[in-house]
């Protein structure tokens, strides 16, 4: 079976100077602009304009213009943009490369932090760096990113989680990433919740449970949803007819198949094929 590490994202960060990838997110499509995932990195968000739908693990928090969300290591994030334009400033970097004190101190932050003008301050000058790059930006932007730890693990710190929680932690998002690998390679057949369980020698309950913890949905669910944007794809290069694409995704009740579409994307899949 390929290996497609569908969840888990490496993260590789080379340049000690600068140890950070930055990155603005701008569309006004609706869509999931970035997909679900995970990696041991802490991850910033800071909406500049606009309003977005940010997921970790299973909360789900709708932010505006000056709010910041932080991924803390090991959680599932996703970014979805409701059809009108966002803008969104993106920080990556490890705790260690900054402060190996703070680092072993496996420390959690606050996922929202909203209206507070230290960090509106500290962002807008990491993003006026950032855009127009003059020489030293990058000394100006990890002086600020610098004070922006410091300040979050003094007021927005909220618990210290113990290495075998965080252990236990990715341990269960590798064991998940083994099960979404099997649904990739399989997912134009039928596929039963026991059959996912024995892929990572779970009982059904067991596995259903943390699935459904991790994905905020049940196993049946996300398989169809794989298949719908499969479909997707393969509608846009028309490669069949409607019923055609419905089967070779794993779809075997075509009515089915057009309620799911018309539920996910909003249209029906034969509008897809006239465009």
């Amino acid at each position: 079976m390929q290996s497609l590490n569908y969840l888990y994202e490496q993260k590789v960060i080379s340049d000690p100077e600068f140890p950070v990838q930055m990155h603005i997110d701008s569309t006004s499509r609706k869509s999931w602009y970035f997909p679900q995932h995970w990696h041991e990195h802490i991850e910033l968000h800071y909406v500049l304009e606009g309003r977005t739908l940010l997921c970790l693990n299973q909360q789900e928090f709708w932010v505006e213009k000056g709010s910041l969300i932080i991924v803390n290591s090991n959680e599932l994030h996703a970014g979805y943009c409701d059809g009108n334009p966002i803008k969104v400033m993106v920080i990556i970097f490890e705790m260690e490369a900054f402060s190996r004190e703070i680092a072993e101190g496996n420390l959690i932050f606050q996922s929202l932090v909203e209206r507070d003008e230290t960090i509106n301050a500290i962002m807008s000058t990491i993003y006026r760096e950032y855009q127009g790059q003059e020489i030293g930006y990058r000394l100006v932007c990890k002086g600020e990113l610098m004070k922006l730890i410091a300040y979050l693990v003094r007021r927005y710190a909220v618990r210290i989680v113990s290495e075998q929680e965080d252990s236990k932690r990715k341990k269960q998002l590798e064991r998940l990433n083994t099960v979404l690998n099997y649904i990739q390679a399989n997912y134009t057949r039928q596929i039963s919740n026991r059959e996912l369980a024995d892929v990572i020698h779970l009982s059904e309950d067991r596995f259903n449970h943390l699935f459904k913890e991790s994905m905020d949905m049940p196993p049946l669910q996300y398989i169809n949803e794989i298949r719908i944007k499969k479909a997707m794809n393969l509608l846009k290069r028309k490669e069949g007819t409607v019923a055609e694409i419905a089967e070779s995704v794993g779809f075997t009740d075509y009515n089915h198949f057009g309620r799911q579409f018309r539920r996910y994307y909003g249209c029906n899949p034969s509008e897809i094929l006239k465009k």
